[in-house]
C-alpha cells in the first residue's frame, strides 16, 4: 500500500512539473523565443532532421505525450505530435520518425502572421547590406534581379511544400513527408533512396559554413573600418572576433544565444532605418544618372550570388508550413512576405546607391560618415557574433550525425561517450571548424565574394534548381503546363545564373587569395 502510495504521488508530482514546463514553454514560444530563422538561421534551424536538440535549447524541453499510459493525462498544450489526418499511432520514442515529428511540433502552432515574421527574418537579415554592392556592377538590371529573385524564390517556396503532399487512396491529400531532405530522397528512390538527402546536407553544410565565414569577415570588415586610426589590421579584428568566438565550440543547445535573436533583429530593422533615413536626408545630391542600364560583364554575376544569397530560406519552409495553424493559409504568407521583401531591398539597395552611387563599397554602413559610422557598425557586429553560433551549431549537428552518429553508416566512432559527453577529440574537431572559418576570412577576407560565391553554389541550388526539379519528379502527371514550363525556365535560368556567378566568383576569391597570400 505505501508502495502503492508513492507511486500515486510521484506520478502526481510529474504531471504537475509537465504542465508547469508546458506553461513556461508557451509563455517564451509568445514572447517570440522561437525560431530565431533570420537570415543565418535559414537551412538549419528548422531543418527536421538536425534541430532536434535546437529547439529543446530555445524551448526548454520537449514533453513526451502520457496519453497511451493508463490513467494517463491527454497532451498538453505544446506538446501534440504531428499528424495532418489526426491518426495513425505515434513513432517509437527516439526514432527517426519520432524526432522527424517533433522536429515540427517543438512548440505551439505558429499563426500566419508569426510563421511570416521568421520567413521575413530570414530573407531581411544583415546580408542585405550587400545589396548596394550589387546594384553598382547591374543598375536597373540588378533591380530587375531583385524583383525576379523575390517572385522565384516564393514560387519555388510554394512548389516545394506541394511536394510534401500526395493523394491517398481515398482522394484526399495528406502530408507524407516532413523535410527537404524527404522530398530529395523520394526523388531518388528506389535506386539510391539516400542520395537525395546527402546531397541537399551537403548543399547545407557548405552554406552553413560559408555564413559563419562571413560573419567572422563582415565583423573584421566593420571594425576596421569603424576605426582606421588604431594600429590593428583587418585580419587582426578576425582574429580578436574568432577568439571571442572561440566557446562556440563547448555549445550543447542554442538555450542562451537565442534569446537575444528577437533583440538582434529588431536592432538590425533600426539600423536599415537610420542608414534609409541617412540617404533621404542627402536626396538633393542622388547621382541619379550613375545608374545604368548596361551591366558588368565580369562582376554582375557576382551580384546575382548576392542578391540569391540574400532570399535563401526554402530550407527551413517544410518545418515551418507543417508548424502553422492552418497550413493553407501558406500561400498567402508567402506571398505577403516576399512582396514586402521586394519592396524594402529594391529600396534600400536604390537609395543606397544614389546616394555613394561608384563610391558604394561591399558593405554598406562603411559609407556612412565617421561620426555614425562607429556606432552603427558595433551594433553589426554585435549581431553577427551573437548569430555565429547558430549556423555553427547546426553545421556541428548535420557533421556529427552524419559522419559520427549514423549508426553502422557512420564513417567515424561515435563522437559521444556512453555518458552522453564530447569525447575530447570531438571537441578538437569543433575547434578546428572554428579555427577553420577564421583562416578562410584572413585569406578571403572579400565580403561580396564569398557571399556571391554562397549564393551561386548553395543558393541557387536550394531555391531554384531542386525545388523545380523535386516539382517535376514527383507530381509530373498532376501538373498543368505551365507549371512544366515554369519548372523547366526557372531549372535552366538558375543553372546558368548559378554556373556563371560561381564561375566569376570563385576566379576572383582565387585571385584574391593569391594577392593575399604573397603580402
Amino acid at each position: 500500500m505505501a508502495t502503492l502510495l508513492r507511486s500515486k504521488l510521484s506520478n502526481v508530482a510529474t504531471s504537475v512539473s509537465h504542465k508547469s514546463q508546458a506553461k513556461m514553454s508557451g509563455m517564451f514560444a509568445r514572447m517570440g523565443f522561437q525560431a530565431a530563422t533570420d537570415e543565418e538561421a535559414v537551412g538549419f534551424a528548422h531543418c527536421d532532421d538536425l534541430d532536434m536538440e535546437h529547439r529543446q535549447g530555445l524551448q526548454m524541453d520537449i514533453l513526451k505525450s502520457e496519453g497511451s499510459e493508463e490513467g494517463g493525462e491527454p497532451p498538453l498544450e505544446g506538446d501534440i505530435h504531428y499528424q495532418r489526418d489526426g491518426t495513425g499511432p505515434l513513432p517509437p520514442s527516439g526514432s527517426k520518425e519520432a524526432c522527424s515529428e517533433l522536429s515540427g511540433q517543438g512548440k505551439p502552432p505558429q499563426p500566419p502572421w508569426e510563421a511570416g515574421w521568421n520567413v521575413t527574418n530570414a530573407i531581411q537579415g544583415m546580408f542585405v547590406l550587400g545589396l548596394p554592392y550589387a546594384i553598382l556592377h547591374g543598375g536597373y538590371l540588378g533591380l530587375f534581379l531583385i524583383i525576379f529573385a523575390a517572385v522565384v524564390c516564393c514560387y519555388t517556396g510554394k512548389i516545394l511544400i506541394a511536394c510534401l503532399y500526395e493523394e491517398n487512396e481515398d482522394g484526399e491529400i495528406v502530408r507524407v513527408r516532413d523535410s527537404y531532405v524527404d522530398i530529395a530522397n523520394a526523388c531518388c528512390a528506389p535506386r539510391f533512396p539516400t542520395l537525395g538527402g546527402r546531397i541537399v546536407n551537403v548543399a547545407q553544410i557548405i552554406e552553413l559554413v560559408m555564413t559563419c565565414i562571413l560573419y567572422v569577415v563582415v565583423s573584421g570588415n566593420l571594425m576596421y573600418n569603424s576605426f582606421p586610426n588604431l594600429p590593428v589590421s583587418q585580419k587582426s579584428w578576425s582574429i580578436i572576433a574568432t577568439a571571442v568566438l572561440l566557446p562556440c565550440a563547448f555549445l550543447k543547445n542554442l538555450k542562451a544565444v537565442s534569446k537575444f535573436s528577437l533583440l538582434c533583429t529588431l536592432a538590425h530593422f533600426v539600423i536599415n532605418i537610420l542608414v534609409i533615413a541617412y540617404c533621404l536626408s542627402r536626396a538633393r545630391d542622388w547621382a541619379w544618372d550613375k545608374v545604368k542600364f548596361y551591366i558588368d560583364v565580369k562582376k554582375f554575376p557576382i551580384s546575382i550570388g548576392i542578391i540569391v544569397f540574400s532570399y535563401t530560406s526554402q530550407i527551413f519552409l517544410p518545418s515551418l508550413e507543417g508548424n502553422m495553424q492552418n497550413p493553407k493559409e501558406f500561400h498567402c504568407m508567402m506571398n505577403w512576405t516576399h512582396i514586402a521583401a521586394c519592396i524594402l531591398k529594391g529600396l534600400f539597395a536604390l537609395v543606397a546607391y544614389l546616394t555613394w552611387a561608384d563610391e558604394t563599397k561591399e558593405v554598406i554602413t562603411d559609407n556612412l560618415p565617421s561620426t555614425i559610422r562607429a556606432v552603427v557598425n558595433i551594433f553589426l557586429v554585435a549581431k553577427a557574433l551573437l548569430s555565429y553560433p547558430l549556423p555553427f551549431f547546426a553545421a556541428v549537428e548535420v557533421l556529427e550525425r552524419s559522419l559520427f552518429q549514423d549508426g553502422n553508416r557512420a564513417f567515424f566512432p561515435n563522437c559521444y561517450g556512453g555518458d552522453g559527453r564530447l569525447k575530447s577529440w570531438g571537441l578538437t574537431l569543433r575547434c578546428a571548424l572554428v579555427v577553420f572559418t577564421l583562416l578562410m576570412a584572413i585569406y578571403v577576407p572579400h565580403f561580396a565574394l564569398l557571399m556571391g560565391l554562397t549564393g551561386s553554389l548553395t543558393g541557387a541550388g536550394l531555391c531554384f534548381l531542386l525545388p523545380s526539379l523535386f516539382h517535376l519528379k514527383l507530381l509530373w502527371r498532376k501538373l498543368l503546363w505551365h507549371h512544366v514550363f515554369f519548372d523547366v525556365a526557372i531549372f535552366v535560368i538558375g543553372g546558368i545564373c548559378s554556373v556563371s556567378g560561381f564561375i566569376h566568383s570563385l576566379e576572383g576569391l582565387i585571385e584574391a587569395f593569391r594577392t593575399n597570400a604573397e603580402d
